[in-house]
């Protein structure tokens, strides 16, 4: 795998995203993350995965060059909904999932980090959704899992604007468990995912099954209707000049069509 590496430690799997600079969400790194899942669900003795990025970010978001490729709304809405399943996938894994966040988690990338168990995060980290600023939506369930963690008025302000959080901020809101110095990150993040490991197995199991039924019934239609809408929304005209305008970085100039 180009892009994405797991190492064992213990009972700990460390995934790596390895996308420099931005480490940006490609349909290639959802399948190989899809696949590395699939390798730790065959060894038992793994029981907690830290998952990261490597160098300045932890992921700045979805790989918008690529997305500009699919040519129709049902393109648009199968490629959300393909992120939607792998990062349900995540959030009902059978062992805790802790992302250990540096430099941004923006977009795509923060919609994974809410996919996670527990997010550990530094304290100058950048968290948020901008899709806004681009003229499309969240499309990896970020619409739905964002006001679980704020609560829906601070969703409504971070969606709207698509201005960004810091990670104290984020630890303050519930959207983080810890916001630490970035000297600390790594320390804090495996000691966390160590103590969850030196739990039994089969508890650990257990409370992965329970807290999902702590979801409102509402989520599956939520995140079902939020694929309709990013499909809708990514072919329109404003679409197309709001990504124009984030690859010439420039501001947009949205005509509201």
């Amino acid at each position: 795998m180009e892009n994405l590496s797991w190492k064992k430690e213990g009972h700990l799997a460390i995934v790596t995203i390895q996308s420099p600079p931005a480490n940006a969400l490609s349909s290639g790194i959802l399948k190989d993350l899809s696949a590395i899942l699939d390798e730790i669900d065959q060894d038992a003795s793994v029981k907690t995965i830290v998952l990261k990025g490597e160098g300045k970010f932890f992921s700045a978001g979805a790989d918008i060059k690529e997305f500009t490729s699919f040519q129709n709304e049902s393109d648009y809405a199968g490629l959300a909904r393909k992120g939607q399943e792998l990062f349900d996938r995540i959030e009902q894994y059978h062992i805790p999932v802790i992302a250990s966040i540096h430099g941004a988690s923006l977009g795509g990338g923060l919609e994974l980090a809410m996919a996670c168990h527990v997010r550990i995060v530094t304290k100058d980290a950048k968290l948020g959704l901008p899709e806004m600023n681009l003229g499309i939506v969240p499309g990896f369930a970020g619409s739905q899992r964002l006001p679980r963690y704020v609560g829906l008025p601070k969703a409504y302000e971070m969606l709207l604007t698509g201005e960004p959080i810091s990670g104290e901020e984020a630890a303050r809101l519930g959207l983080a468990n810890h916001a630490v110095d970035e000297n600390e990150l790594e320390e804090k993040t495996l000691k966390l995912a160590n103590k969850f490991a030196s739990k039994s197995g089969p508890s650990i199991k257990a409370i992965m099954k329970l807290l999902p039924y702590a979801r409102t019934s509402q989520f599956k239609d939520g995140v079902e209707q939020e694929a309709v809408e990013f499909g809708k929304v990514f072919g329109n005209d404003d679409a197309k000049e709001g990504i124009q305008a984030f690859m010439e970085k420039r501001k947009p100039n949205f005509n509201d069509q």
